[in-house]
């Protein structure tokens, strides 16, 4: 499906914060396995997929996560997490934005084509210079997740239409599910 709006050379930048968000509201997990196999099916084997994620150097569940992503081909760029004090206690952050779009603009030359897998605003001046230099832009996403100035600036597909290319064989997702576990 997804294969439609692709040209020439393809790389994924996924903004792993925002999916894991767009998968409560889904009410189904993904499959990082399935959803990497289901790129590089529609896109071409040499698909590059890089995931931007907080880590918790404490959270031996998180690790092995990391593991499988790498094991599976992703190229992951990881951000410690920060404890921000807040006025109702703590607050745990992590922001990759700014490598990932980095890593964007850098790349322009290994790639016709940029998948983003994301709805965050903050994307939209990136992806417009990079709509500029005469690249495709997709942005993978689902409503209540997408910002209007992503739907004006790319091409928009819907999570919920690949729901049975990139499910976990369970497809549910219990909204008090424990993240990255």
């Amino acid at each position: 499906m997804i294969g439609a709006f692709v040209k020439g050379k393809t790389t994924v930048f996924i903004d792993a914060e925002n999916l894991f968000y767009t998968q409560r509201t889904l009410g189904w997990r993904i499959s990082y396995e399935s959803l990497i196999t289901y790129f590089r099916r529609e896109c071409g084997s040499e698909t590059k997929c890089f995931l931007y994620t907080g880590i918790d150097d404490l959270n031996r569940g998180q690790q092995k996560f990391l593991d499988m992503l790498d094991i599976n081909g992703y190229i992951v760029r990881t951000k410690t997490i920060k404890k921000i004090r807040t006025l109702h206690g703590y607050k745990w952050k992590s922001n990759l934005d700014i490598e990932l779009v980095m890593e964007m603009l850098t790349l322009t030359p290994e790639y016709d084509t940029a998948i983003l897998v994301s709805g965050d605003s903050d994307f939209a001046a990136p992806i417009q210079h990079i709509k500029e230099l005469g690249k495709r832009i997709i942005v993978l996403s689902t409503r209540g997740h997408i910002s209007r100035e992503l739907l004006e600036l790319a091409k928009y597909v819907d999570m919920k239409k690949l729901r049975n290319e990139i499910t976990q064989d369970d497809h549910t997702y219990s909204k008090t599910a424990n993240r990255r576990s």
